[in-house]
């Protein structure tokens, strides 16, 4: 398996803005061991006009000096480089930030089938908050409070101790699928190409 130092876990707060899409206002980022490598607000570019203080936590205050996304990137980026990124409903949190990460170095427990309930035939993702209650015996979350994302990176972090072999054994198997398909895929395009090379040239009058 890989060694715990190249794992970090990741959450963000987002507010709502003026063009209605919502905004990244905080990133959290903690290691293995649950101590934090990144916390730092960011002020959207867009106007805001919902902290959505109940739930984020985020005030206008907080926000007023916060560096803008576009410094905040790079070293969201430097940070990620080379590591395991796990978190629930990631693609929400990278979109945010504007990041991409290679999806064979993503663990995401919204994703995770295990973690996951059928509804009407098909596979649909859980909440963090039920989860942690039901496999970590931890409430996260809490109503009335607002929502920390250290604690709620830390509850993806031990979801994903608590099933590390299983889960690393099954993407062990799908980035050996997908080495194969892309050999074949490889094969299949040199083949095409001898083919038609050999082709003669058809001209038309």
């Amino acid at each position: 398996m890989p060694p715990k130092s190249q794992y970090v876990a990741l959450d963000c707060e987002m507010v709502g803005t003026l063009t209605g899409q919502s905004a990244c206002a905080r990133v959290v980022l903690i290691d293995w061991k649950g101590r934090t490598v990144m916390d730092q607000f960011v002020k959207p570019t867009e106007p805001v006009t919902d902290y959505r203080t109940f739930v984020s936590g985020i005030t206008e205050d907080q926000l007023t000096d916060a560096p803008p996304l576009e410094e905040i990137r790079p070293l969201v980026q430097a940070a990620l480089a080379g590591k395991i990124l796990i978190g629930h409903g990631l693609s929400n949190d990278l979109e945010c930030l504007g990041v991409e990460h290679p999806w064979h170095m993503i663990r995401d427990t919204a994703l995770y089938e295990p973690f996951m309930k059928m509804h009407y035939g098909q596979m649909n993702p859980r909440k963090l908050k039920e989860l942690a209650q039901e496999r970590l015996n931890r409430e996260i979350q809490v109503m009335g409070q607002p929502h920390s994302p250290a604690e709620d990176a830390l509850a993806a972090l031990d979801l994903y101790k608590s099933h590390r072999p299983r889960w690393e054994a099954c993407m062990t198997s799908q980035i050996k699928e997908g080495q194969r398909v892309l050999v074949e895929q490889q094969r299949q395009r040199e083949h095409y190409e001898q083919y038609f090379a050999g082709l003669p040239i058809i001209s038309f009058p």
